[in-house]
């Protein structure tokens, strides 16, 4: 059941692909994933348009983005509106980029993955192949939470492959974003010996997962793409003393390093090459992330390197409706 189905309909192309780069990954992961790609009404190979990928958040994948929404909108049939409203055609790539650890960081790690390689690599090389669009100067990433994360972190380190992006509420600030809620993690491993592999195993075997435990499963997994230890479970390990609360310096620096604001330092100069940064965040965030947000976008300005901030009134949870903003930015930018 489609919310309008007045609208001239775009089609939803369900592919297989098997992976070569994410051969022999630290968690056993599948390497045979399916990936969806949108064509816009009446596509045609001919038109050479831009191409869009999307990195969803923590807890998803794109085929999630393409599931059908009661009472709302996929982002197909976003699409299919934002298009009949004039937003420039686009394909848009939503790739599988799931994990044992619940989640992506779209990076590459010793921990999870090559995942930035497996985005820009393989299925970029497959939908740019296969569906005659893209191609340098007409390629935009876009995502939201840790889909915006990785939107940050191609633009700051593939600069050479996007032309745009689009962070929206993206994982920076790492201080503000993680110290608060990993103390409520070590306080949740308290009965099981402060090991995470009992906690997961125990929480996994569950016929229920609370909301509290996806959050610490979250934080969890991001120490595997962040400071990964091939000698734990899952590659994961705190980086802070479970008993005292007290950081770890060597563990949380390697968190940090990974914080954009903080790779901007070094990296920055990269998103000059770009030809859109859009980025977005509600000012109540719940995970405090609009407060690294506002760093980066400072540190945008002062370097004097264009770009577009907008906080808006709301918090972190179902943000999609600012798609209506950024979208129609991205594919006019690329198309021109």
């Amino acid at each position: 059941m489609r919310r309008d189905h007045s609208l001239p309909r775009g089609e939803l192309h369900r592919l297989r692909h098997q992976s070569v780069v994410l051969e022999g990954n630290p968690l056993g992961d599948p390497t045979d994933r399916e990936l969806h790609v949108w064509t816009p009404p009446g596509w045609s190979a001919a038109e050479r348009l831009p191409l869009l990928v999307d990195l969803t958040g923590y807890w998803g994948c794109g085929l999630g983005h393409t599931n059908w929404k009661p009472g709302g909108e996929n982002v197909p049939e976003r699409l299919d509106r934002l298009t009949h409203k004039g937003m420039a055609r686009a394909v848009v790539a939503f790739p599988d980029c799931f994990t044992k650890l619940y989640g992506n960081q779209y990076l590459n790690s010793a921990g999870s993955g090559r995942y930035a390689d497996y985005v820009c690599d393989e299925i970029v090389a497959l939908v740019e192949a296969q569906f005659n669009c893209g191609g340098p100067g007409r390629r935009g990433v876009f995502g939201k939470s840790s889909g915006g994360y990785g939107a940050a972190w191609h633009g700051l380190n593939r600069s050479d492959f996007w032309s745009a992006i689009s962070i929206n509420s993206g994982d920076m600030g790492f201080d503000a974003l993680f110290i608060p809620t990993l103390y409520d993690d070590v306080d949740a491993l308290r009965k099981f010996d402060y090991s995470i592999e009992k906690w997961v195993l125990h929480v996994e075997a569950q016929p229920k997962l609370k909301d509290k435990d996806r959050m610490i499963l979250m934080d969890l997994g991001q120490s595997a793409f962040y400071d990964p230890d091939p000698t734990q479970f899952r590659n994961m390990r705190l980086p802070m003393d479970p008993r005292t609360g007290e950081l770890i310096p060597e563990r949380w620096n390697n968190w940090m390093k990974h914080d954009p604001v903080v790779m901007f330092e070094t990296l920055g100069e990269n998103l000059r090459k770009l030809k859109l940064i859009y980025m977005d965040c509600g000012w109540s965030d719940q995970f405090r992330i609009h407060f690294g947000m506002r760093r980066f976008a400072a540190k945008l300005k002062a370097a004097g390197i264009a770009h577009v901030y907008e906080e808006f009134d709301d918090d972190h949870t179902d943000v999609d409706y600012r798609m209506d903003v950024f979208l129609p930015l991205l594919a006019k930018t690329l198309a021109a």
